[in-house]
């Protein structure tokens, strides 16, 4: 992991707190830092941010990264403000992870996924003189803005591709947890392969079942997955499943095929550009983009303009908060067709479902 310097209050303040471990870890510590060099016009100066990511923090490649990428850029647009990142090691510790940055003053905390709701609504209702944003899910607060994605647009996008790039015929779905949530990301996949090929069949697994969330952070039971559907003939997979699609990854990398035999594609950042080349890389034909990166940068923007986002916001593929990523020439020869496809989503011309 690399170390982040993050931006004091003025010029002379000096304290430097020990930076946690993070990456592949499942914990984060509270992790800030000063930097003297500040100007005391700098923008943002006087402002508190805090970020919660979900279990993991930092290093899953996928959804806490990709609020990792917002953060950061935030950090170096707005170099007067204090910035404060932490990660939950479990549901459990999450109420104090909160009640430290509500302490610590910061006047926005953009709360990393679903399971936040609970403990940040309760939070916004309490202290209203502090702005909330939390994404994946709706806290009915003043005070808080709800950053939604429609998921299943771009997951439409990419089961297309995944059809068109099959020669079997035969795809896999991998999800992290059996929630409503990872069923927007199935069900669009599923819709757009059948939309390709027709007589496509799609395998469906899950990692596991609520109210067991290990299955977002579960690489050896994510390359289990992949690997039987692998050998069952499945030539290409898409995970809905944070860290655990590293097991996908590897299940490719493994199954003695080479990259275009079979396929793994990739979901919420790059992970085409993400993964390193001896963990899998070739075998990403594409990933399905979800801003988060985008979602958190508005909401910490908005705060240090002196308008903090509410209410409910949703991010799609009319606004490019969803998409398909083209890292990998490999979705080349598809991608003619996949941006007329994008086109009619957005003209209302295809309509994708929500619901497995």
């Amino acid at each position: 992991m690399r170390k982040q310097t993050i931006k004091g209050l003025a010029v002379g303040l000096v304290a430097v707190f020990a930076l946690a471990a993070c990456g592949s870890s499942s914990s984060t510590s509270d992790t800030v830092a000063a930097d003297t060099t500040v100007a005391a016009d700098a923008p943002g100066t006087g402002m508190k941010i805090g970020l919660l990511y979900d279990i993991t923090g930092r290093g899953d490649k996928s959804f806490n990264d990709a609020a990792a990428m917002g953060y950061d850029k935030a950090m170096a647009e707005f170099s007067g403000a204090t910035f404060t990142e932490s990660a939950p090691t479990g549901d459990e510790d999450r109420p104090e992870r909160l009640k430290t940055l509500i302490e610590a003053g910061n006047g926005l905390i953009v709360c990393v996924g679903f399971l936040w709701t609970k403990d940040c609504g309760e939070a916004a209702a309490a202290h209203p003189e502090i702005s909330f944003a939390i994404i994946d899910d709706i806290i009915d607060s003043p005070n808080a803005a709800s950053l939604l994605f429609s998921e299943e647009q771009g997951s439409y996008l990419v089961g297309y591709a995944a059809a068109l790039k099959s020669t079997s015929g035969k795809l896999g779905f991998i999800g992290g947890v059996r929630t409503d949530g990872i069923g927007k990301f199935e069900a669009g996949f599923k819709q757009g392969a059948l939309a390709a090929n027709p007589s496509a069949t799609i395998e469906v697994k899950y990692a596991s079942e609520p109210p067991d969330f290990s299955g977002f952070n579960d690489p050896a039971k994510g390359k289990t997955i992949a690997a039987a559907m692998y050998k069952s003939g499945i030539d290409v997979i898409y995970h809905a499943a944070g860290g655990t699609g590293a097991g996908l990854f590897a299940a490719a990398m493994e199954s003695g095929k080479a990259a275009g035999e079979i396929w793994a594609i990739g979901v919420d950042s790059d992970q085409y550009n993400s993964v390193a080349a001896e963990n899998g890389q070739e075998y990403i034909l594409t990933s399905m983009l979800k801003r988060v990166d985008v979602a958190t940068y508005d909401a910490m923007k908005a705060y240090i303009n002196g308008a903090p986002l509410s209410g409910t916001i949703r991010f799609d593929v009319s606004t490019d908060g969803v998409g398909y990523s083209a890292s990998n020439s490999a979705i080349a020869d598809v991608a003619d067709k996949l941006e007329v496809v994008k086109a009619d989503i957005i003209a209302g011309t295809v309509v994708v479902t929500d619901k497995p």
